[in-house]
């Protein structure tokens, strides 16, 4: 597993964060997804050989929301 943090504009409220949570969530491989509301930051487990990290950005631009770039990204198995 990895952990990454990405940053993504038009997180303006608690429906967004929710849409969010749900988009990525939804990916195969995604857990413990987290969004920041006020830091416009969403973090979150995936098994990269599951749900790539193309895939999880791809799945929150589908949600309607700016990925923006990766700010930090480690492994943690």
């Amino acid at each position: 597993m990895e952990k990454a943090i990405l940053r993504v504009e038009g997180i303006s409220c608690d429906h967004c964060v929710k849409t969010i949570t749900k988009a990525a969530g939804d990916l195969l491989g995604v857990k413990n997804v987290e969004v920041d509301l006020k830091g416009n930051t969403v973090s979150f487990m995936f098994d990269p050989a599951k749900s790539p990290l193309k895939n999880v950005e791809a799945a929150i631009t589908d949600a309607g929301y700016d990925v923006k770039g990766l700010l930090k990204s480690y492994n943690r198995t």
